[in-house]
């Protein structure tokens, strides 16, 4: 008995001894889960539990390993954990070493304290030694240490590249309406964005790497933006997601990027579903909400402009983009001490210029003196064409998403007295000033497309892709997404000449919250107005 006893604690001594290397950590492992786990002592588990836990919880931060590889260790862990235990005390104890170092593993990531790159090896190593031929825990656990040592070492993998990037590139994608009746949005947007990649690219790119756009259709549709983010996701294997347009595509496109933990960044709406509290860690927006932006006009109209609330009403399409701004107005109302269930909304249907309802009801109303619209550009300029000789002395706002050049251009088309007069709220500086970042987006605009006229949909797209470029290049040369939204959300008071500085924090996933006024005078031209 004695010598029994004797060599189990030789043996369990060379086990501990091992098991602080870290290549015997994997082949242990291996031996375990091929089946030997009831030879094992309870305290060597314990000790791999707590080294193969970091790995587990690193690869769950990880958002480019797959995660049936994951499950499967996780899966065969258990297993080992559940036939070592001789009860259940101990099972417990050792499933929550396992639950405490997983999330260790976590908090590296989130840290910078570990990569995906050294993550994905070390998982690849575990997944080598489960799949092995298992020599048995008598190879590893001989009478001496000498003996174990000869047992070859599985060799180290390289870690496939992050998705969407590799030593020459990062791939970006855009869901957007290229084609209906808003495609001018899409479009401006898409320029916008490759102005400033085009621009970086032309220095050397980012750490050597070029930005690159891959556009995907969805025409403004919810029921076509799934396939689109499908497209860019897995055929295109985009990085991550920038500069998409809209609010009820938003609805569906964010879901879609937040169960596969990509960056949704700089999107063409200022809707509240991308501005959760706290914020979804994969969505950042720089842009002012629509809720800012009506509450801005709002406060300008009564203010500046001396009309009642119960004097404003609002014209807005009718699903979540609509709802968005008419939150704003409500909110602006309560704040006044005003009952916002006096507000009279107007709606027509998404991609249709049908506003005859909205017109008949506005008939019905005798004191509306200013609407606030929430539309595309084409039913708003349907509406005002409409309206304009019913309430000659009606004043016209719209929120920045409506596309103020395309706006623009529709109401000069019906000539001068249409136009004069209709406010557009603003996220982004005016684009006939003499700003920093206004002068070098034109330069950028005229060099890479050269006849395109500057727009305030493109000037938007720019920014928010300078936002983006200025967290690439302080990530640094090696990052993943975990890596770079940790760089975003320890940006402050980043100066891009907008005029306002730019910021973000965990519980700040906005950059921006500046609204700026302007007006067309009557030859088409958005002249800047003060809105406060």
């Amino acid at each position: 008995m004695s010598d029994e006893k004797s060599g189990k604690t030789q043996r369990f001594e060379v086990l501990r001894r091992v098991t602080h290397r870290p290549r015997w950590t994997v082949i242990l492992l291996g031996t375990l889960m091929a089946g030997a786990a009831n030879a094992a002592p309870v305290d060597v588990v314990r000790d791999l539990a707590g080294r193969v836990g970091p790995i587990i919880g690193s690869a769950l931060a990880c958002t480019d390993i797959a995660r049936p590889r994951i499950q499967t260790v996780v899966d065969k862990f258990v297993a080992v954990i559940r036939e070592t235990a001789p009860n259940e005390a101990i099972r417990v104890d050792l499933t929550q070493v396992l639950d405490r170092s997983v999330a260790d593993g976590r908090a590296a990531i989130s840290s910078g304290r570990s990569d995906c790159r050294s993550t994905d090896r070390q998982l690849a190593d575990l997944e080598r030694s489960i799949g092995a031929p298992a020599p048995g825990l008598a190879g590893i656990i001989g009478p001496s240490a000498a003996v174990a040592a000869t047992t070859p070492t599985a060799p180290v993998n390289t870690m496939p590249p992050v998705r969407g990037m590799t030593d020459r590139e990062i791939r970006f994608g855009i869901a957007a309406p290229f084609s209906g009746p808003n495609k001018e949005l899409g479009r401006q947007m898409k320029l916008g964005i490759d102005s400033a990649f085009n621009r970086v690219n032309d220095g050397g790119g980012v750490d050597g790497r070029m930005l690159r756009l891959v556009a995907a259709d969805d025409g403004y549709e919810p029921t076509r933006t799934v396939e689109a983010m499908k497209q860019l996701y897995e055929k295109d294997q985009v990085f991550g997601i920038i500069g998409n347009v809209g609010t009820p595509t938003a609805a569906v496109a964010i879901p879609f990027a937040l169960e596969r933990r990509m960056l949704f960044f700089g999107a063409f709406t200022g809707s509240g579903i991308l501005r959760r509290d706290p914020p979804d860690r994969y969505v950042f927006n720089y842009r002012a909400s629509y809720a800012e932006e009506t509450d801005a006009t709002v406060r300008y109209l009564v203010k500046i402009r001396r009309l009642k609330p119960q004097q404003i009403a609002v014209f807005a399409q009718q699903d979540s983009y609509g709802d968005s701004g008419f939150q704003g107005v409500a909110k602006a109302f309560r704040a006044m001490g005003v009952n916002d269930n006096t507000i009279v909304r107007l709606n027509y249907q998404r991609n249709t210029v049908d506003v005859d309802a909205a017109i008949n009801q506005l008939k019905l109303q005798k004191n509306i003196k200013a609407i606030v619209m929430v539309p595309g550009y084409r039913a708003a300029a349907k509406f005002i064409e409409k309206t304009k000789d019913l309430f000659p002395d009606m004043i016209y706002t719209s929120v920045s998403f409506v596309g103020s050049t395309a706006l623009a251009e529709e109401l000069k088309l019906l000539g001068p007295r249409y136009a004069n007069g209709v406010i557009v709220t603003q996220v982004v500086p005016a684009v006939s000033g003499y700003s920093s970042i206004v002068l070098e987006y034109k330069n950028a605009l005229a060099k890479y497309f050269p006849g395109e006229a500057p727009d305030y949909g493109s000037l938007e797209g720019y920014v928010a892709a300078n936002v983006l470029i200025q967290g690439i290049k302080r990530a640094g040369p090696q990052f993943d997404t975990e890596k770079l939204i940790d760089t975003l959300e320890n940006t402050r008071n980043l100066d891009l000449g907008l005029g306002t500085p730019l910021s973000f924090g965990r519980a700040e996933h906005q950059a921006s919250h500046k609204v700026w006024g302007t007006a067309l005078d009557e030859k088409g031209v958005y002249q800047p107005i003060e809105m406060e």
